[in-house]
């Protein structure tokens, strides 16, 4: 909901960013409970795929912000 609100195209890869080291860290902490609490293994193994969904997601949305970026500077390159 957050990127939603951005004011620029650069403060929405921004929140995205922000999002991914988000669910990065996310991951992070399931781990360190599924170590710690055998019995919430399977709950935890489940909510670490969902977050790597995620952080594929927010990358894909970061990498494609920087292809369409480089693409217009391209354009406006051999406009000039």
């Amino acid at each position: 909901m957050e990127a939603n609100a951005a004011s620029s195209r650069k403060d929405f890869k921004n929140k995205i960013h922000i999002c991914k080291k988000g669910a990065q860290e996310t991951k992070h902490w399931l781990r360190m409970i599924s170590l710690c609490a055998l019995e919430q293994k399977d709950e935890t193994r489940e909510l670490w795929k969902e977050c790597q969904e995620l952080t594929l997601i927010f990358g894909k949305i970061v990498s494609s912000l920087k292809n369409s970026a480089l693409i217009q500077n391209s354009k406006l390159e051999i406009q000039n």
